[in-house]
């Protein structure tokens, strides 16, 4: 399985080098030099992609992909989502850290048990991640954080949510 851990916003300079909305909590581990990630494109077509140099600049990374010389072939991976194998990954070293990928699809339920949707994606906003949820057929975007968040329960299949008056609200 495969996880989103960048996309490609856009290119920058004239050297085929890219600027990436980074999409992971671990940047300096998954583009590393030598890194090899699955790129898939926005027509849906796949390649790997070999990282050649990455470096911080105004909130997202600029990378330099050994495949990539041109400012012309940079523009055509504009929207590109760059993936990892979930498989590679190592496990989180603190008991309360999950990849997104692990929340994705667990059953959102009330601490009395009540269900009330399903995890969507997890979102990474300045402001801290949110989880995108399925509440009666809307998204209701949840901050996730202890207080609000008190369990995650991954081998259960479950993540209880203890909302603030009104968050659920449907108008």
């Amino acid at each position: 399985m495969d996880v989103v851990v960048g996309r490609v916003a856009k290119a920058h300079g004239i050297t085929g080098e890219l600027a990436v909305d980074i999409r992971t909590d671990s940047p300096d581990q998954r583009f590393a030099v030598g890194t090899v990630l699955a790129t898939r494109l926005r027509d849906g077509s796949t390649r790997e992609l070999t990282i050649a140099a990455a470096r911080s600049h105004s909130g997202r990374l600029l990378v330099r992909f050994g495949e990539v010389l041109t400012r012309d072939v940079a523009e055509t991976l504009r929207g590109a989502l760059l993936l990892a194998d979930t498989a590679k990954l190592p496990p989180p070293e603190d008991p309360e850290e999950f990849y997104d990928h692990e929340l994705e699809g667990l059953r959102a339920e009330l601490a009395d048990g009540t269900v009330i949707g399903t995890v969507n994606e997890v979102l990474h906003s300045p402001g801290g991640e949110l989880l995108s949820l399925d509440h009666e057929g809307r998204t209701v975007l949840v901050p996730f954080v202890h207080a609000i968040v008190p369990v995650v329960d991954v081998a259960g299949g479950r993540v209880v949510v203890d909302p603030p008056e009104g968050l659920l609200d449907v108008e």
